[in-house]
Protein backbone atom coordinates (compact mmCIF):
# COMPACT_ATOMS: atom_id res chain seq x y z
CA UNK A 1 0.00 0.00 0.00
CA UNK A 2 2.83 2.60 0.97
CA UNK A 3 4.56 1.77 -2.30
CA UNK A 4 1.02 2.66 -4.27
CA UNK A 5 0.51 5.90 -2.68
CA UNK A 6 4.41 6.90 -3.30
CA UNK A 7 3.52 6.53 -6.48
CA UNK A 8 0.69 8.32 -7.05
CA UNK A 9 2.41 11.13 -5.10
CA UNK A 10 4.78 11.06 -8.00
CA UNK A 11 2.29 11.20 -10.40
CA UNK A 12 0.84 14.20 -8.82
CA UNK A 13 4.26 15.92 -8.70
CA UNK A 14 4.86 15.30 -12.10
CA UNK A 15 1.50 16.74 -13.22
CA UNK A 16 2.19 19.97 -10.95
CA UNK A 17 5.43 20.13 -12.82
CA UNK A 18 3.88 19.75 -16.57
CA UNK A 19 5.38 16.94 -17.06
CA UNK A 20 4.57 14.34 -19.93
CA UNK A 21 4.38 10.71 -18.36
CA UNK A 22 2.00 7.43 -19.08
CA UNK A 23 0.56 6.13 -16.04
CA UNK A 24 -0.04 1.91 -17.26
CA UNK A 25 -2.10 -0.07 -15.32
CA UNK A 26 -2.83 -3.97 -15.06
CA UNK A 27 -6.05 -4.41 -15.39
CA UNK A 28 -6.41 -8.30 -15.49
CA UNK A 29 -4.21 -11.21 -15.69
CA UNK A 30 -4.76 -14.80 -16.28
CA UNK A 31 -3.08 -17.86 -15.31
CA UNK A 32 0.99 -17.14 -14.20
CA UNK A 33 1.72 -13.35 -14.39
CA UNK A 34 4.59 -11.75 -12.63
CA UNK A 35 2.78 -8.50 -12.36
CA UNK A 36 -0.70 -8.96 -10.58
CA UNK A 37 -4.37 -6.60 -11.64
CA UNK A 38 -3.77 -3.15 -9.92
CA UNK A 39 -0.09 -2.96 -10.58
CA UNK A 40 1.25 0.71 -11.93
CA UNK A 41 3.92 2.01 -13.55
CA UNK A 42 5.33 5.77 -14.30
CA UNK A 43 6.82 5.63 -17.94
CA UNK A 44 8.67 9.23 -18.92
CA UNK A 45 8.43 10.76 -22.37
CA UNK A 46 11.99 9.42 -22.87
CA UNK A 47 9.98 6.06 -22.46
CA UNK A 48 11.85 5.21 -19.21
CA UNK A 49 10.03 3.31 -16.09
CA UNK A 50 10.59 6.17 -13.04
CA UNK A 51 8.72 4.64 -11.01
CA UNK A 52 6.56 1.31 -10.08
CA UNK A 53 6.17 -2.22 -12.20
CA UNK A 54 4.12 -3.88 -14.58
CA UNK A 55 6.20 -7.15 -15.23
CA UNK A 56 9.03 -7.82 -16.51
CA UNK A 57 10.05 -7.81 -20.31
CA UNK A 58 7.12 -10.43 -21.73
CA UNK A 59 4.95 -6.93 -21.33
CA UNK A 60 7.27 -4.36 -21.10
CA UNK A 61 7.83 -3.99 -24.94
CA UNK A 62 4.23 -3.59 -26.11
CA UNK A 63 3.67 -1.46 -23.56
CA UNK A 64 6.73 1.13 -24.26
CA UNK A 65 5.80 1.07 -27.60
CA UNK A 66 2.09 2.14 -26.92
CA UNK A 67 3.17 4.51 -24.15
CA UNK A 68 5.03 6.39 -26.94
CA UNK A 69 2.05 6.39 -29.40
CA UNK A 70 -0.10 7.40 -26.48
CA UNK A 71 2.20 10.41 -25.66
CA UNK A 72 2.25 11.25 -29.42
CA UNK A 73 -1.76 11.66 -30.25
CA UNK A 74 -3.09 11.70 -26.73
CA UNK A 75 -5.16 8.88 -26.54
CA UNK A 76 -5.54 5.84 -24.00
CA UNK A 77 -5.06 2.59 -25.31
CA UNK A 78 -5.72 -1.04 -23.95
CA UNK A 79 -2.55 -3.67 -24.69
CA UNK A 80 -3.36 -7.62 -23.93
CA UNK A 81 -0.63 -9.48 -23.58
CA UNK A 82 -1.03 -13.38 -24.71
CA UNK A 83 0.56 -16.35 -25.66
CA UNK A 84 0.20 -17.44 -29.34
CA UNK A 85 -2.29 -20.24 -28.99
CA UNK A 86 -4.88 -17.91 -27.52
CA UNK A 87 -3.87 -15.07 -30.09
CA UNK A 88 -4.49 -17.90 -32.86
CA UNK A 89 -7.82 -19.05 -31.01
CA UNK A 90 -9.13 -15.08 -31.39
CA UNK A 91 -8.34 -15.33 -34.79
CA UNK A 92 -5.66 -12.31 -33.91
CA UNK A 93 -1.92 -11.53 -34.71
CA UNK A 94 0.68 -9.35 -32.63
CA UNK A 95 0.58 -5.77 -33.61
CA UNK A 96 -3.23 -6.02 -34.64
CA UNK A 97 -5.92 -3.89 -33.00
CA UNK A 98 -9.70 -5.15 -32.45
CA UNK A 99 -12.35 -3.49 -30.41
CA UNK A 100 -9.77 -0.54 -28.86
CA UNK A 101 -7.53 -3.41 -28.06
CA UNK A 102 -3.69 -3.95 -29.19
CA UNK A 103 -2.50 -7.27 -28.89
CA UNK A 104 0.85 -8.23 -28.22
CA UNK A 105 2.65 -11.76 -28.17
CA UNK A 106 3.59 -12.89 -24.47
CA UNK A 107 7.11 -14.98 -25.31
CA UNK A 108 7.64 -15.74 -21.68
CA UNK A 109 7.55 -19.24 -20.46
CA UNK A 110 5.07 -18.39 -18.01
CA UNK A 111 2.34 -17.98 -21.16
CA UNK A 112 -0.18 -16.13 -18.92
CA UNK A 113 -2.34 -13.06 -20.33
CA UNK A 114 -2.06 -9.25 -18.63
CA UNK A 115 -4.08 -6.72 -19.94
CA UNK A 116 -2.79 -3.15 -19.42
CA UNK A 117 -4.57 0.28 -19.95
CA UNK A 118 -2.14 3.28 -21.11
CA UNK A 119 -3.22 6.17 -19.96
CA UNK A 120 -0.95 9.23 -21.20
CA UNK A 121 -0.97 12.09 -18.47
CA UNK A 122 0.09 15.23 -20.54
CA UNK A 123 1.15 18.84 -19.64
CA UNK A 124 -1.37 21.81 -20.75
CA UNK A 125 -1.24 23.26 -23.68
CA UNK A 126 1.35 26.20 -22.90
CA UNK A 127 -0.01 29.61 -24.48
CA UNK A 128 2.85 32.49 -24.49
CA UNK A 129 1.54 36.25 -25.50
CA UNK A 130 3.77 38.47 -26.11
CA UNK A 131 2.84 42.34 -25.30
CA UNK A 132 0.67 44.61 -23.08
CA UNK A 133 -2.03 45.39 -25.24
CA UNK A 134 -5.68 44.87 -24.60
CA UNK A 135 -5.75 42.20 -26.97
CA UNK A 136 -2.78 40.19 -24.93
CA UNK A 137 -4.43 40.83 -21.52
CA UNK A 138 -7.63 39.49 -22.53
CA UNK A 139 -6.12 36.74 -24.61
CA UNK A 140 -4.25 35.36 -21.42
CA UNK A 141 -7.73 35.66 -19.22
CA UNK A 142 -9.82 33.61 -21.65
CA UNK A 143 -6.73 31.27 -22.22
CA UNK A 144 -6.83 30.62 -18.73
CA UNK A 145 -10.24 29.45 -18.36
CA UNK A 146 -10.05 27.06 -21.06
CA UNK A 147 -7.27 25.40 -19.31
CA UNK A 148 -4.04 26.84 -20.77
CA UNK A 149 -0.84 26.74 -19.04
CA UNK A 150 -0.59 30.79 -19.92
CA UNK A 151 3.19 32.71 -20.05
CA UNK A 152 2.98 36.66 -20.41
CA UNK A 153 5.90 38.33 -21.63
CA UNK A 154 5.94 42.56 -21.67
CA UNK A 155 7.53 45.10 -20.16
CA UNK A 156 6.37 45.73 -16.84
CA UNK A 157 6.38 49.39 -17.30
CA UNK A 158 3.73 49.00 -20.46
CA UNK A 159 1.10 46.98 -18.29
CA UNK A 160 -2.20 48.59 -17.41
CA UNK A 161 -3.20 45.59 -15.35
CA UNK A 162 -1.73 42.55 -13.63
CA UNK A 163 -1.64 40.05 -16.81
CA UNK A 164 -4.22 36.96 -15.41
CA UNK A 165 -1.23 33.90 -16.13
CA UNK A 166 0.65 31.20 -15.02
CA UNK A 167 3.82 33.14 -15.40
CA UNK A 168 4.97 37.15 -15.91
CA UNK A 169 8.02 38.16 -17.76
CA UNK A 170 9.76 41.50 -17.60
CA UNK A 171 10.24 42.00 -21.10
CA UNK A 172 10.32 39.71 -23.77
CA UNK A 173 13.38 37.64 -23.01
CA UNK A 174 11.29 34.26 -22.65
CA UNK A 175 14.35 31.96 -21.40
CA UNK A 176 13.09 28.44 -20.72
CA UNK A 177 9.45 27.71 -21.10
CA UNK A 178 7.11 24.57 -20.07
CA UNK A 179 7.20 21.32 -22.21
CA UNK A 180 4.02 21.38 -24.19
CA UNK A 181 1.78 21.76 -27.47
CA UNK A 182 2.77 25.23 -27.63
CA UNK A 183 1.02 28.23 -29.47
CA UNK A 184 2.63 31.60 -29.50
CA UNK A 185 0.86 34.75 -29.98
CA UNK A 186 2.33 38.68 -30.42
CA UNK A 187 0.09 41.43 -29.55
CA UNK A 188 1.95 44.63 -28.98
CA UNK A 189 0.26 47.09 -31.38
CA UNK A 190 2.98 49.40 -32.11
CA UNK A 191 4.95 48.66 -28.39
CA UNK A 192 8.26 47.04 -29.13
CA UNK A 193 7.01 44.87 -31.65
CA UNK A 194 10.33 43.75 -33.83
CA UNK A 195 11.61 42.85 -30.36
CA UNK A 196 8.56 40.60 -29.77
CA UNK A 197 8.58 38.80 -33.26
CA UNK A 198 12.09 38.01 -32.73
CA UNK A 199 11.48 36.71 -29.47
CA UNK A 200 8.90 34.80 -30.96
CA UNK A 201 10.26 33.42 -34.10
CA UNK A 202 12.93 32.07 -31.57
CA UNK A 203 10.48 29.87 -30.15
CA UNK A 204 8.86 26.41 -31.31
CA UNK A 205 5.15 26.17 -31.32
CA UNK A 206 2.96 24.87 -33.31
CA UNK A 207 0.89 28.25 -34.32
CA UNK A 208 2.56 31.29 -34.11
CA UNK A 209 0.53 34.71 -34.93
CA UNK A 210 0.58 38.24 -34.96
CA UNK A 211 -1.92 40.93 -33.97
CA UNK A 212 -1.88 42.91 -37.03
CA UNK A 213 -2.58 43.75 -40.43
CA UNK A 214 -0.48 42.21 -43.18
CA UNK A 215 0.87 45.28 -44.31
CA UNK A 216 2.51 45.56 -41.07
CA UNK A 217 3.34 42.19 -40.91
CA UNK A 218 5.14 42.46 -44.56
CA UNK A 219 7.11 45.75 -42.84
CA UNK A 220 8.23 44.20 -39.71
CA UNK A 221 9.29 41.11 -42.10
CA UNK A 222 11.77 43.22 -43.77
CA UNK A 223 13.35 44.43 -41.19
CA UNK A 224 14.04 41.20 -38.96
CA UNK A 225 15.35 39.38 -42.13
CA UNK A 226 17.24 41.94 -42.23
CA UNK A 227 19.08 41.39 -38.94
CA UNK A 228 19.29 37.82 -40.02
CA UNK A 229 16.20 36.16 -39.09
CA UNK A 230 15.16 32.87 -40.96
CA UNK A 231 12.25 33.58 -43.81
CA UNK A 232 10.62 30.13 -43.40
CA UNK A 233 10.04 30.91 -39.38
CA UNK A 234 8.69 34.37 -40.13
CA UNK A 235 6.48 33.21 -42.94
CA UNK A 236 5.18 30.64 -40.43
CA UNK A 237 3.08 33.68 -38.64
CA UNK A 238 -0.87 33.63 -39.28
CA UNK A 239 -1.32 37.46 -39.78
CA UNK A 240 -3.74 39.18 -38.88
CA UNK A 241 -4.37 36.71 -35.89
CA UNK A 242 -7.85 34.58 -35.83
CA UNK A 243 -10.18 33.70 -37.23
CA UNK A 244 -12.30 36.05 -38.80
CA UNK A 245 -15.37 36.30 -37.09
CA UNK A 246 -15.83 40.02 -37.65
CA UNK A 247 -14.43 40.76 -34.16
CA UNK A 248 -14.15 44.59 -33.09
CA UNK A 249 -13.26 44.58 -28.61
CA UNK A 250 -10.15 43.45 -27.53
CA UNK A 251 -12.28 41.00 -25.76
CA UNK A 252 -13.77 39.13 -29.38
CA UNK A 253 -10.35 39.82 -30.92
CA UNK A 254 -9.08 37.53 -27.93
CA UNK A 255 -12.18 34.87 -28.48
CA UNK A 256 -11.31 35.09 -32.24
CA UNK A 257 -7.72 34.11 -32.12
CA UNK A 258 -8.56 31.04 -29.36
CA UNK A 259 -10.95 29.76 -31.56
CA UNK A 260 -8.43 29.57 -34.01
CA UNK A 261 -5.80 28.04 -31.25
CA UNK A 262 -8.71 25.15 -30.62
CA UNK A 263 -9.01 24.78 -34.50
CA UNK A 264 -5.35 24.02 -34.58
CA UNK A 265 -5.17 22.39 -31.53
CA UNK A 266 -7.93 19.96 -31.73
CA UNK A 267 -6.99 19.09 -35.87
CA UNK A 268 -7.06 15.47 -36.37
CA UNK A 269 -8.97 14.70 -32.74
CA UNK A 270 -12.39 14.80 -33.60
CA UNK A 271 -12.95 12.03 -35.96
CA UNK A 272 -15.50 9.78 -33.99
CA UNK A 273 -16.51 12.22 -31.23
CA UNK A 274 -20.12 13.04 -30.39
CA UNK A 275 -21.18 15.81 -33.01
CA UNK A 276 -18.46 15.21 -35.62
CA UNK A 277 -19.17 15.60 -39.04
CA UNK A 278 -16.05 13.37 -40.17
Amino acid sequence: MTAHVELLDLVAQMKAAERAFVLATVVRTVSVTAAKAGAKAIIAADGTIVAGWIGGGCAKGAVLKAAREALADGEPRMVSVQPENLLAELGVSAGESRDGIRFASNMCPSKGTMDIFVEPVLPHPSLVVLGASPVALSLAAQARVLGYHVTFAAPAAELTAQPDADAVIDGYQLGELNDAKRFVVVSTQGKGDEAALRAAVATKACYHAFVGSRRKMASLRAKLLAEGASAAAIDDFKAPAGLDLGAITPEEIAMSILAEITRERRRGQRAGQPGSKE
